[in-house]
């Protein structure tokens, strides 16, 4: 975790403040201006917290009962790789990774606990509630488009919580997204019956922004989140590392963070 990063500049503020974590080092980029730095000036807090900046996650590993990690897919291949040899919990809140990069996740968290989360905002994990509800109620009926806004920085698209949103709303009305996704529109012919429609923006400094509609004739419902900066991602990063104290090997979700890891 980079204390330069978007992320990584919030979490090295509320780590370092929250009760019941201790931040004791950051990772950057080999080469950063950086390096050596304490994690509180070099995410530009204006206060020490007595953490390093290293370049290495080996260097540290050891001394970390968790690891945060919002880098990119390698990158966090590598991390929670080194997350399993050590015997760390992981808090990974990266998005786009493949079908085998996932099945390989979902084999180290046999032997580590890991929380991955597309997204760590309590309230959007709060709207993937709203969602199934909507979805069993009347999705069947409805024409369900998913429209998500970021900034101009994001490579993955659609987004990894987009994604989560459609396999929500899919597994309600008991299909796979993969059944039924549709990623834009081109050319002539009318909307497949049954389908999800995706649509991306990339445009400016947009933090998160997520609508799912329910189209009906005469009337539609939209279910919308507007995240206006990054700070409450960050809090459930947080909250997630604090979950994983003690917890067994096992691949975890935010909905176990909040406490509602099984449906009712």
């Amino acid at each position: 975790m980079a204390p330069k990063g978007k992320m990584g500049r919030l979490i090295v503020k509320l780590a370092d403040s929250m009760q019941g974590l201790e931040l004791v080092a950051a990772v950057g980029p080999a080469g950063r201006d950086y390096i050596g730095m304490d994690a509180g000036i070099a995410a530009g807090t204006g206060k020490e917290t007595g953490a390093a900046v290293y370049d290495n996650l080996e260097d540290i590993i050891d001394r970390a009962d968790v690891v945060v990690d919002y880098t990119s897919p390698e990158v966090s291949m590598q991390v929670m790789e080194a997350a399993r040899s050590h015997g760390k919990a992981v808090v990974c809140g990266t998005t786009g990774f493949s079908d085998a990069e996932m099945e390989r996740i979902k084999a180290i968290s046999k032997e580590i606990p890991l929380v991955f989360a597309a997204n760590t905002s309590m309230v959007v994990n709060l709207m993937y509630r709203l969602l199934k509800t909507a979805a069993e109620t009347i999705g069947s009926m409805s024409d369900i488009e998913i429209i998500e806004m970021h900034d101009r920085y994001k490579k993955d698209a659609p987004s990894g919580t987009s994604k989560e949103m459609g396999q929500v709303i899919a597994e309600a009305m008991g299909k796979t997204l993969k059944e039924v996704a549709v990623f834009g529109r081109e050319g002539k012919g009318g909307r497949v019956p049954g389908s999800i429609g995706y649509h991306s923006v990339r445009a400016g400094d947009i933090s998160s922004s997520h609508t799912v509609m329910f189209g009906l004739l005469g009337e539609r419902l939209e279910l919308t989140h507007h995240a206006h900066n990054w700070e409450c991602f960050a809090n459930g990063a947080c909250m997630a590392a604090k979950f994983l104290e003690g917890r067994p090997a096992g691949f975890y979700t935010v909905k176990d963070v909040l406490g509602g890891g099984e449906d009712e």
